[in-house]
């Protein structure tokens, strides 16, 4: 029902009428020093993926890349928070491989399920469709920070917790609504996963900077020259659709490409249902219900982002 056309967050395969699965894997290495957090962390970015397709995750595999040299209690504490994370979110580890490997490296490969005609793709969005957002942005900045060891542990401790709770409250709540579309925001950015939506929706967009939330402390490590080398290819990557607002800075565009680890639900709604959508994220407990922008009728898959 759903393949790698799109470039979607998951794919989506038709059992019968009443059950489709959701079949996706995500894995990276570490980007906190405490191993649980990590496990933690990563295993909620694969989770995502099943809940920006408006599904629940079921089963999951644990891949790990991990050296034989290293200490295996370390590998033993991520695996439990990946444990725990799943947990959360009623999902069952059944099982999982693991090769020896010089950088660690810990995911999840998950199956989920949705009724069939009501998973949501990154390809429904419609000319007058809101864009709402579920969580801030800024991590890929604050971790860079914290690998480089010049980040308040206050920022860096908000951003964990960002990047670990599940986005199963965005999940429910636009299934509760009724949504045109929806992309979660990983490693390609803000922008970069606004332009796979308008591309697979042959529609444009434009985005407001003013109204997107952002994780304390990003713009001040930005300010510092901190960003991760994912945020400057993103940049470049979105330039040739994006018509860049006169107003900003190029902090301002590295702010809006930021290579999110386990970011929120982007999600396009009808006009009319905006403000039941709002409501309904801010009952089920998400981060953030922000209205970031606007689907527009412009030329097919091009971006405005104003200040």
């Amino acid at each position: 029902m759903v393949g790698a056309e799109t470039g979607d967050d998951a794919a989506v395969y038709r059992i019968n009428d009443e059950t489709a699965l959701i079949v996706t894997v995500d894995f990276f290495p570490p980007i906190t020093d405490d191993p649980y957090e990590y496990g933690a962390i990563a295993a909620a970015n694969s989770l995502s993926d099943v809940y920006a397709m408006g599904g629940k995750p079921l089963i999951a595999l644990n891949v790990v890349g991990f050296p034989a040299s290293l200490d295996k209690e370390i590998l033993g504490r991520t695996l439990q928070g990946g444990y725990a994370k799943a947990a959360e979110a009623e999902c069952l580890i059944v099982g999982g491989h693991t090769v020896d490997d010089p950088e660690p490296k810990y995911g999840l490969s998950v199956i989920g399920i949705v009724e069939p005609g009501k998973q949501v793709s990154n390809a429904g969005a419609k000319p007058g469709d809101v864009l709402v957002l579920s969580k801030p942005i800024g991590t890929g900045i604050i971790t860079t920070a914290g690998k480089q060891g010049v980040v308040d542990p206050d920022v860096m401790a908000g951003a964990v917790q960002n990047m670990a709770a599940l986005n199963r409250p965005a999940a429910q709540a636009m299934q509760k609504v009724g949504v045109n579309s929806a992309t979660d925001i990983t490693g390609f950015g803000l922008l970069g996963h606004l332009k796979s939506m308008v591309r697979g929706s042959r529609v444009s967009a434009e985005i407001n900077l003013s109204a997107v939330p952002v994780l304390a402390g990003t713009r001040e490590l930005l300010e510092r020259g901190v960003a991760p080398g994912g945020t400057h290819r993103n940049v470049s990557s979105v330039n040739d659709v994006v018509r860049w607002d006169a107003a900003l800075t190029d902090n301002d565009r590295m702010l809006l490409c930021d290579a999110q680890t386990s970011g929120g639900l982007l999600m396009s709604v009808p006009a009319d249902r905006a403000d039941a959508l709002i409501n309904a994220l801010s009952d089920e407990g998400a981060p953030c219900a922000s209205v970031v922008g606007r689907i527009t009728d412009g030329d097919p898959g091009t971006i405005v982002a104003k200040s």
